[in-house]
């Protein structure tokens, strides 16, 4: 997939393009729904198939106390999430105060100097300075300068928008089967593996720290987990999110036993499916009594992946 950063890198691609429009946190089932119909215009017309979207989340910048203080999915995770889609092109624009000032019809001048074919956006999307760019803009625009739109309805699940913050708060709440069922996939975090205290492995049950920054986390607990590499698909294991307060932990962390593993994933970026919640956090007399429980979350974990 090809990644840009720049609403002028768009022109230098010489292709036809079919772009899909949005800040597309976690990628949910509405998001899938517009980033589709880029993908299909693509396919029937030729050109690239690609997706715009924003970093930071543009109302960290705009309204940062009306900000959600995680996100379903980090940049880089985004970027996979839609690749898998069949996104061929990532333009991830950097989101500041200078950008936000921008009015509408400069960001399409902006974006309309590349050969843009199609533009879908959600049918409530709204853009550029004060919000005052919307669909009625960018049908005029259509008509006036040679590109199709697709304004794409909501998606609705049991009478509800499927909406990032319903999701948010699903995932919260443990409740991982609503959430599967609003983002079309189960619910997963992308990270780096980083340095941890490694006391893992001292009790026979080494441990991958995921640097998951400000993703949005379940509840804390053990969970049942499958773990995708760079080199392997769904590898099962066992997790720990939490403060692990038997070893006097302070800060969230999520720790990952892979089953039947031995690779060194230190640096790499790996993802982490929730498959099954089995029990809270909790403190134990000491190392050995948590070896024992870890000994037991790790075979009821094998039970629910089959490993």
């Amino acid at each position: 997939m090809i990644v840009r950063h720049q609403l002028e890198d768009l022109a230098a691609l010489d292709a036809s393009l079919h772009l899909a429009l949005g800040v597309f946190d976690g990628v949910h089932a509405g998001h899938q729904e517009v980033i589709a119909r880029a993908v299909r215009a693509a396919k029937r017309d030729g050109g690239l198939a690609g997706v715009v979207t924003f970093d930071p989340h543009p109302i960290r910048v705009i309204a940062p106390s009306k900000a959600p203080s995680a996100l379903l999915a980090t940049l880089d995770h985004k970027a996979q999430i839609v690749g898998d889609l069949g996104v061929e092109l990532f333009l991830a624009v950097h989101f500041n105060e200078q950008f936000a000032a921008m009015e509408a019809a400069d960001f399409l001048d902006q974006l309309l100097q590349a050969p843009v074919r199609t533009i879908a956006v959600g049918e409530d999307w709204r853009f550029g300075k004060g919000r005052h760019g919307d669909v009625e803009l960018l049908q005029q625009q259509a008509s006036a300068r040679g590109f199709t739109l697709e304004a794409v309805p909501p998606v609705m699940l049991d009478g509800e928008r499927v909406s990032s913050t319903r999701i948010r708060q699903a995932i919260r709440d443990g409740n991982l089967d609503a959430a599967a069922r609003m983002l079309g996939r189960p619910y997963s975090v992308s990270g780096k593996v980083v340095e941890g205290r490694k006391l893992g492995r001292t009790i026979g049950f080494p441990t991958a720290n995921v640097s998951t920054g400000d993703a949005q986390l379940p509840p804390d607990g053990v969970w049942a987990v499958s773990v995708s590499t760079p080199v392997h698909d769904q590898l099962p294991g066992v997790a720990n999110l939490g403060l692990r307060p038997t070893v006097d932990g302070h800060n969230r962390v999520l720790e990952v036993h892979l089953f039947d593993f031995s690779e060194d994933l230190y640096g790499q970026e790996i993802e982490v499916e929730f498959r099954r919640y089995i029990r809270p956090e909790m403190k134990f007399g000491g190392i050995e009594e948590l070896r024992e429980q870890i000994a037991r979350d790790a075979r009821n974990a094998r039970g629910i992946s089959g490993a």
